[in-house]
């Protein structure tokens, strides 16, 4: 079987490394490297102290943040000694106390159902810093001992090196999707028009520019997010601090060596412009010295930008193109992609080879997001 991933972020890459293990598949991948969310995103692993509404979008995230120490047991098998992903804890930070009680609460229901979020603890403001050395924030938090940090630009190129190394070819190049004569979808190279068993495309907000030629709308629209890289001068082992989560926009994860990345902002009105936003972030970098105030002594190492696809209901989906039995699509996951991206890659992975999940992905079907113009 011959299979095409377009778009190599958390998906694709993921979806990439589980298929090249299949020795019937003979594995093509395409992608620019333009833009991808991932190579930009360092995220926060913990969805269970989310106070979204969306049961569907809780069911698919707390599962991708279950399958991540499975991952990093395949990766390890496969000689990967750096792992990108680590449960180091996080640290959900709420304005009143009344709010975090009912956080407090929601959080130990859900701790019920899946004992992963570990174990919670309510800590005052004033104790922050003997999980966060130097933190003077003025709110208290739970702490979560399940959260965990992923370097995602980080986990896109192992699993990208090692589906190489079991044989997948990769190609840097911009393609489109066509139709061949009798009608079947193509993708079209620098070379021509090379034909598949299978296509996935996961090309995040690039997929509405990648399926609507092919006679579809879809409801996907980009979004801007920028991050900064922070070196902080200490002897303490920042590599062991939970990550942050504050108010709004603005996380702090802290990594070995005094690493500090803040992030991210959501610009829903940028489009795929990629330039730095120094006055974002700069606003970003201030709200982050307020609580942490050993961060207006660091050295900046850079930002990292890209660009997360969005759906109107804010749900991701994947599966199966209605009316289109060869061509997979992912998208709109937002900025939860890195929890909830390799699980999904990892479901397409068994979709495209025929193969039914145990999971159930009704839920998440593109018919809703992808429809026929005519």
């Amino acid at each position: 079987m011959k299979i095409a991933i377009i778009g190599v972020g958390i998906v694709g890459a993921t979806a990439a490394y589980q298929l090249s293990k299949n020795k019937e598949v003979e594995l093509v991948i395409y992608d620019d490297g333009v833009g991808q969310a991932t190579k930009a995103a360092a995220g926060i692993i913990c969805p269970w102290l989310s106070q979204r509404r969306n049961k569907d979008w809780y069911r698919l995230t707390a599962r991708g943040a279950a399958y991540y120490p499975e991952l990093m047991e395949q990766l390890q098998k496969d000689g990967v000694s750096q792992l990108p992903y680590e449960q180091v804890g996080a640290l959900v930070f709420k304005k009143t106390p009344e709010l975090l009680e009912k956080l407090e609460k929601i959080a130990a229901e859900r701790r019920k159902e899946d004992e992963r979020i570990g174990t919670l603890t309510k800590i005052e403001a004033e104790n922050i810093s003997s999980y966060v050395p130097g933190w003077n924030g003025t709110h208290g938090a739970i702490h979560c001992s399940g959260g965990g940090r992923v370097d995602g630009k980080l986990l896109v190129e192992q699993q990208l090196f090692l589906a190489k190394q079991n044989g997948a070819r990769v190609q840097q190049e911009k393609v489109s999707l066509a139709r061949d004569e009798e009608g079947k979808v193509v993708v079209q190279t620098n070379s021509g028009l090379e034909q598949f068993d299978k296509i996935i495309v996961a090309s995040g907000a690039w997929v509405k520019e990648l399926i609507e030629p092919l006679g579809y709308y879809v409801d996907v629209r980009p979004q801007k997010g920028q991050l900064i890289e922070l070196e902080l001068e200490t002897t303490e082992e920042t590599g062991e601090w939970p990550v942050c989560m504050l108010h709004g926009e603005i996380d702090i994860l802290p990594f070995a060596n005094g690493k500090i990345i803040v992030g991210a902002t959501h610009e829903n009105d940028q489009g795929f412009d990629l330039t730095d936003s120094q006055e974002l972030q700069q606003k970003m970098y201030e709200e982050a010295c307020e609580v942490f105030p050993a961060l207006k002594e660091v050295k900046w190492l850079g930002s990292r930008i890209g660009t997360r696809a969005y759906t109107s209901d804010f749900l991701p989906f994947f599966g199966s193109v209605p009316g289109e039995e060869t061509l997979f699509v992912a998208s709109g996951l937002g900025s939860s992609g890195l929890t909830s991206g390799v699980w999904i890659g990892a479901l397409l992975a068994q979709l495209s080879v025929g193969v039914t999940p145990l999971f159930s992905v009704d839920s998440y079907s593109p018919k809703k997001y992808i429809q026929n113009k005519i």
